[in-house]
């Protein structure tokens, strides 16, 4: 773990890979009053500080907080009800050997962090997939494909372009302005998929 002052008011923290961003974001929810937010990503936790916050007790605590298993974390659990027929799902089994709706649903997902499009969260879990993306990414996808790309699972909340292995879709909305927070999925959430239909 490396941490580097960003300007002011935050800390950058350097980590291993994403499965690390997720446990230590996890291992860190409980707070600490000199952290106004956390914003994670694919290898990186942002530690936004409070106006009074003394930076370098901050970086003593986020060294010497150890990770938590995102999975055991009390984050909401969001269970999706998932139709498997996409688009891409025989080539993923394919390509893996596995029972890729079995290991889908099998697996309790969390939210390491999100970006791409408002809304999308990219998932991971202890299952041990790699799979790899298109070589021709689609130039649309379609609301509420579900999605795998590397150790990754996703909803796509809204149409666009993608190049991630589409396995199924849900109905599920993902991002509504009308929602406080407008994204169903968060950093921290875990994430059940359903098999229906």
């Amino acid at each position: 773990m490396k941490i580097h002052r960003v300007g002011d008011r935050a800390l950058l923290v350097d980590l291993d890979d994403t499965r690390d961003v997720a446990g230590h974001h996890a291992g860190w929810a409980a707070g600490h009053a000199g952290i106004a937010e956390l914003v994670p990503a694919a290898t990186t936790v942002l530690a936004v500080l409070t106006d009074d916050a003394d930076p370098e007790a901050v970086a003593r605590w986020l060294r010497s907080t150890p990770p938590a298993d995102p999975s055991d974390t009390s984050g909401d659990l969001v269970t999706l009800d998932v139709v498997y027929d996409g688009p891409d799902l025989e080539a993923v089994r394919d390509a893996t050997g596995r029972d890729v709706v079995a290991d889908h649903t099998g697996s309790v997902w969390t939210a390491a962090f999100c970006g791409f499009s408002p809304g999308f969260a990219y998932l991971v879990s202890d299952l041990a997939l790699d799979v790899p993306r298109r070589r021709d990414p689609r130039t649309s996808v379609p609301a509420g494909s579900v999605a795998l790309a590397g150790n990754y699972s996703a909803v796509y909340p809204s149409s666009s372009p993608g190049g991630w292995q589409l396995i199924g879709r849900t109905d599920a909305a993902l991002w509504s302005v009308d929602r406080d927070p407008p994204a169903m999925i968060v950093p921290g959430t875990r994430v059940q998929f359903r098999q229906v239909g």
